[in-house]
């Protein structure tokens, strides 16, 4: 009986370590799928990210025939230079909000802030060189409201609120002035509706919108940050909608070939 008891004992035990060693083996099999997931998830967040700030660049370069229009010219003429000091307090805010000490994790937004500010100070600080004297003042007095406004941002983030407030803070912000930034694409097609024509609206800058618009999106989607979604997708529909007028209306256009776009009123 004794003899029995024991040998059962012995194939109850290796029946355990069978079990173990399956149950250990699902686990293994569950982490490996779940680090590949990750892996995948993350090489598609970056894509995303990259991506956006690639058709940023293309953005960003834009304006350079307007501003070699107006080095050769040695004048400004009507041209406004409001739209880059809008830009340029837009992407400060936006950089701050990329930071790691407000926004651990999402650098790329940082990176295409810093470019696009770098780009809007060189235009402004062109612009102010070849103004008139009225409009010289005028755009110093407002770079330097910008900067002045920039560092009040700054100092209140970071003496008023703690981590997570502080991201809450600079993240209504930034979506503020992404938002007021949709001024452009709104006043482009109110005028292409109005006179049915795409004109103004040329459809590369259109393309590139979008599709910024819709990476920096699906970069806030993975990330699971609103503050980056919301406003690119808001955006992704204006381009949407900008893509649909022109080749609903580039055919009314003189030989479907727009001009310049109206930089002096919003670009």
């Amino acid at each position: 009986m004794l003899q029995k008891k024991i040998r059962k004992l012995r194939i109850s035990l290796s029946c355990r370590n069978c079990n173990d060693q399956k149950f250990e083996k699902n686990i293994g099999k569950m982490m490996i799928q779940q680090t590949g997931f990750i892996s995948t998830y993350s090489v598609l967040s970056y894509a995303a990210g990259v991506a956006g700030n690639f058709f940023a660049f293309v953005l960003f370069v834009s304006p350079m025939p307007t501003f070699r229009r107006i080095i050769r010219r040695q004048s400004t003429e009507q041209f406004s230079g409001l739209p880059y000091v809008y830009a340029l307090l837009n992407c400060l805010i936006c950089l701050w909000y990329g930071m790691p000490i407000i926004s651990p994790g999402i650098i790329l937004v940082a990176t295409v802030n810093s470019v696009g500010a770098i780009f809007q100070m060189i235009y402004i600080i062109i612009f102010i060189a070849y103004a008139e004297r009225g409009k010289k003042v005028k755009m110093l007095g407002l770079l330097l409201a910008v900067f002045a406004v920039f560092s009040i941002i700054i100092c209140v983030s970071l003496k008023l609120f703690e981590p997570p407030n502080r991201q809450l803070f600079v993240g209504y912000l930034s979506v503020l002035s992404l938002i007021s930034m949709f001024a452009s694409p709104l006043f482009v097609i109110n005028l292409v509706i109005k006179t049915k024509s795409v004109e103004y609206m040329p459809f590369y800058l259109s393309l590139a919108t979008f599709l910024m618009s819709l990476s920096f999106f699906g970069y806030g989607m993975f990330k699971q940050d609103l503050f980056i979604s919301v406003p690119n997708g808001i955006g992704s529909l204006l381009g949407i909608i900008q893509l649909v007028l022109y080749f609903c209306y580039s055919r009314s256009s003189d030989g479907g070939r727009p001009r310049a776009p109206l930089l002096e009123s919003y670009a």
